[in-house]
């Protein structure tokens, strides 16, 4: 009788931890870059080339859009797991993590030394996978 509960135990443990059904996506990669990801880091560079967000909705709009890039970086991992795509993709999460510690922080130096890398993580991505998803 011990051993049956222990494995009835065992058995709904199992299934407590099991993991949720997968990710279901809604959007084309298309419209991941035109709708999230391009915003985000075209927001993100143009408060840099003016000058740098001023205000605390800059400020707040540069978080955002930093975030986002960053964890839109995660969820094309959650795409495509080829070497490439995730050593691109983490070079997102990167540049928008960085990003994002500097709004944060208020940094408008360091946030505007970020910029090409921003940008870098973009094309370097786009020069190796744009021609594929570009339908």
């Amino acid at each position: 009788m011990r051993l049956s509960i222990g494995m009835m135990l065992l058995s709904a443990t199992l299934l407590a931890q099991a993991p949720s059904a997968p990710f279901q996506p809604v959007a084309t990669m298309k419209q991941l870059m035109v709708d999230v990801i391009h915003p985000a880091s075209n927001s993100i560079l143009l408060l840099i080339n003016r000058g740098g967000p001023g205000t605390d909705n800059e400020w707040a709009e540069a978080r955002r859009s930093a975030m986002t890039l960053a964890e839109s970086g995660n969820l094309l991992i959650m795409r495509n797991d080829a070497p490439a795509w995730v050593a691109d993709a983490k070079q997102l999460i990167d540049a928008g993590g960085a990003a994002y510690k500097a709004a944060e922080a208020k940094d408008g130096k360091s946030l505007a030394s970020l910029a090409d890398r921003i940008d870098a993580s973009c094309t370097t991505c786009h020069r190796r996978f744009r021609p594929i998803f570009a339908k």
